[in-house]
């Protein structure tokens, strides 16, 4: 027998906590732009259809749950090439027995090179977390700030060899509105883009999010996806929805 997850961690009830959210003002409100078929990998989805063997597969922030990498790495021949620069994530991936094909940097990604100062985040009881950072600084964090080495997507591909990403996943602790605006910037254009939007955070509103997703929008983006709990995006870029079609005739 399946066990239930508690009801504050239903899709359920996330789907009525965001309704309400909605409501309020305190979460945007999209409407799907394109319907594909979608598949779970980890607490992400994506459209498999698009996922071919030899893909190159940037992930933005791991912490210490690499189970959207290593989905996708059992299902397609792909190679992953994962990005955190936080203490305790990189000792935890030192103690994993990875496939080959999984990439490891320690490095924040932003919109720029150098070095960056994050700070813990703070959770509501007031206690600092040890596996999440942000450059969004509470006060009461900034003594616990660590500086790591940050490099922008262009630096990364470059540093790298590469000159594409296929599957850019993003969850980076508020940063994601810098690195998708520097994307834009760039010829590139991953097929399939799956993001973590912040606005909750202090400093960051609804409208940062709006904003962004009327940039990919215009930039070809279709969205796809929204979780239950309004966090996690999944947008396809629409010039490849023709191969979707085509794999599914």
């Amino acid at each position: 027998m399946p066990i239930k997850k508690p009801l504050g961690k239903s899709d359920g009830w996330r789907r009525i906590k965001l309704t309400l959210k909605r409501v309020i003002g305190r979460e945007p409100r999209f409407m799907k732009d394109v319907v594909v078929p979608l598949q779970r990998f980890g607490d992400w989805w994506l459209c498999r259809d698009l996922v071919r063997d030899g893909q190159k597969v940037y992930s933005l922030g791991v912490g210490e749950d690499i189970g959207f990498d290593l989905a996708l790495m059992q299902c397609r021949d792909v190679e992953v090439f994962a990005f955190d620069p936080t203490p305790n994530s990189i000792a935890w991936l030192q103690s994993q027995s990875l496939p080959p094909q999984f990439h490891f940097y320690p490095w924040a990604v932003a919109d720029r090179d150098g070095s960056l100062f994050l700070y813990p985040r703070v959770r509501g009881d007031g206690s600092h977390s040890r596996m999440m950072y942000t450059f969004l600084a509470a006060p009461e964090a900034r003594e616990d700030g660590i500086e790591v080495p940050v490099k922008s997507l262009a630096g990364i591909m470059r540093e790298l060899g590469h000159d594409h990403v296929d599957i850019l996943k993003i969850d980076i602790e508020g940063a994601e509105y810098g690195v998708l605006n520097s994307m834009l910037e760039l010829p590139l254009r991953p097929a399939q883009l799956l993001v973590e939007f912040h606005h909750r955070f202090p400093g960051l509103s609804a409208a940062d999010t709006i904003q962004a997703v009327g940039n990919l929008r215009q930039a070809g983006y279709g969205l796809a996806r929204i979780s239950s709990s309004g966090r996690e995006y999944t947008f396809i870029l629409k010039s490849r929805l023709g191969e979707t079609m085509a794999r599914s005739a």
